[in-house]
């Protein structure tokens, strides 16, 4: 029998994904449980294993075309299952239906052109006029061959009009379609197309896609408020150079940030409303007692959000050895699903490329996010004497609807006297 794989939901919302490597040829043996391609999702980048064992009879896609959930990935002609055992099976194993076209195989395919992408766990305060658009609830019927072959041909197949059963899309009408666009004169590109072009035109990846979403999220959804504070971190700063060397041979970078999140760690545990979410369908609050916290990674692809899980169990150093492996699986692409969810708050250190004071976007639906800007040396009274002190600029995002001002800043207040007397972290 022919079964036709296609591209599953890998959960957390996400509904296309980019296709980056081909890890199988047509023709190839496969088992059940090998990679067959390696697709660069919303958020992450992952290979897809095979659910069944067989031969790769076609490979739907191109390297670096976008699919989404639902559109085929491989046709798998799987051995001993013949005539309606295969439709059996089929029924059995997936939402396949049974289509017959010649040189399409036993098996076509329903596809669903795409759903809304489901980013966070609220749509509150969101515009749903857009569930209703064509995108969204039209579903297109097609065999494997016209599916291919409109890929082949550059040709949206949910432009087409089946003429088959329930209206599928035939070989035929992509012929059709093809021959009727060939008759009808291209438009023009640019009206600039005879001369030096003066725009440059790059496809948006999914992740960049993904942060656009989230930030027009976030500020539809929450109700944005931020605090700005200043710390004096000279202790800090000796013990960091202090210890830095030591583990230096152990290949550990000892960071501000380490401190930092241990920091916000700590104090989330005692103001809990900056650690939860709203769910308003429910008028509900959510009070999470664990504390995983993101850490906004810079990449080439754009901004990356993994998070130490359970930062207030950790130490110093293993805090820093976790935002040293997660750097850098962001930046090959190696994160994994699970290192990527589930967050709890936020700190984006926007201060080590530039920058002191910013209001950074919370990262819906948490309650807030911290900032962290560069530090300077600058003049500081300490013990009614003129000194130099090593200052750490602090901007702290809450959502308002969740924590009003007092909490606001007496958590900041909690994280600025855990910076300023760094042996404190021990003992809480």
């Amino acid at each position: 029998m022919r079964y036709i794989f296609k591209f599953p939901d890998i959960g957390e919302g996400l509904d296309e994904g980019t296709i980056v490597e081909w890890l199988v040829k047509k023709g190839q043996k496969i088992a059940s449980g090998d990679s067959l391609v390696t697709m660069e999702t919303d958020k992450v980048v992952t290979e897809i294993p095979s659910p069944k064992s067989g031969t790769l009879v076609s490979l739907y896609g191109k390297e670096g075309e976008t699919i989404h959930v639902g559109d085929a990935l491989v046709e798998i002609e799987i051995e001993g299952v013949l005539g309606e055992d295969a439709v059996a099976e089929v029924e059995k194993g997936s939402d396949l239906e049974a289509v017959k076209e010649e040189g399409a195989g036993v098996v076509g395919t329903l596809e669903i052109a795409g759903n809304a992408a489901v980013l966070t766990s609220s749509n509150e305060g969101m515009d749903n006029s857009s569930d209703k658009s064509e995108k969204s609830v039209k579903r297109v019927f097609a065999t494997p061959v016209s599916r291919a072959m409109a890929k082949d041909l550059g040709i949206d197949i949910k432009k087409v009009i089946g003429t088959g059963p329930a209206g599928r899309v035939m070989k035929n009408d992509i012929l059709t379609y093809a021959s009727d666009r060939k008759s009808r004169p291209e438009p023009k590109s640019s009206p600039h197309s005879d001369e030096t072009p003066f725009v440059e035109v790059e496809p948006m990846s999914q992740i960049r896609k993904t942060i656009a979403k989230n930030m027009i999220q976030s500020k539809h959804n929450a109700a944005h408020m931020t605090v700005f504070e200043e710390v004096e971190i000279s202790e800090l700063d000796r013990i960091r150079k202090k210890y830095k060397d030591k583990y230096a041979p152990e290949n550990v970078k000892l960071t501000y940030l380490a401190f930092i999140i241990k920091a916000v760690a700590l104090s989330l545990k005692k103001f809990k409303s900056l650690n939860s979410e709203m769910d308003i369908e429910n008028s509900n609050m959510i009070y999470k007692k664990y504390y995983n916290i993101g850490i906004a990674v810079d990449t080439e692809k754009g901004l990356l959000v993994p998070h130490v899980k359970n930062a207030d169990k950790l130490s110093i150093i293993e805090i820093a050895k976790e935002i040293q492996a997660l750097s850098e699986k962001a930046r090959d692409g190696k994160l994994s699903m699970d290192e990527m969810k589930d967050g709890t708050f936020t700190v984006t250190s926007y201060g080590s490329i530039g920058g002191i004071f910013g209001v950074p976007v919370i990262n819906y639906p948490q309650a807030g996010i911290l900032g962290i800007g560069r530090i300077s040396k600058q003049p500081i009274v300490k013990n009614d004497k003129l000194d130099i002190g090593h200052i750490l600029p602090l901007s702290l995002s809450v959502d308002h609807r969740i924590a009003d001002g007092g909490e606001t800043s007496r958590f900041l207040n909690s994280i600025m006297a855990y910076l300023a007397e760094p042996v404190t972290l021990l003992f809480d």
